[in-house]
């Protein structure tokens, strides 16, 4: 698990391969990612926007943005934690992604959280015994 906190909001992550939604025989590979919202502070916070950057193992680099996460702008309030889960697919068979969650505070004051860095990685192919 990777996690990074930022004014009071702690962002964990696990990531894992896909089996059933890649085909790597296509240059097609998919993760899965699990993120937990923890506002361990003081204020209550809004999630209102993200940006993800995402480099696949050739380094192109990707950025997403947009409002919101999986078409939620969750309030937490001190003590409350919100799930999500959601996917990403590259060409390549290993990649990073990191980014920033843009919080609002109870007086809308703007903030980004950081999403810790965390790997992409498929299962390494098996070796061939001739």
């Amino acid at each position: 698990m990777y996690t990074a906190t930022t004014k009071g909001v702690r962002v964990s992550v696990r990531s894992s391969f896909d089996h059933e939604r890649s085909e790597p025989e296509e240059h097609r590979y998919f993760w899965t990612y699990q993120i937990e919202i923890a506002n361990v502070g003081e204020r209550t916070v809004q999630l209102t926007h993200r940006h993800w950057r995402i480099i696949d193992a050739l380094g192109r680099d990707r950025d997403v943005r947009g409002p919101g996460v999986v078409g939620e702008q969750p309030t937490l309030k001190p003590g409350q934690k919100f799930q999500y889960t959601s996917g990403c697919p590259l060409t390549t068979p290993s990649g990073i992604m990191d980014g920033t969650f843009l919080m609002v505070d109870e007086d809308g004051a703007a903030f980004d959280v950081k999403v810790p860095t965390f790997s992409l990685d498929s299962p390494s192919p098996r070796g061939r015994m001739n």
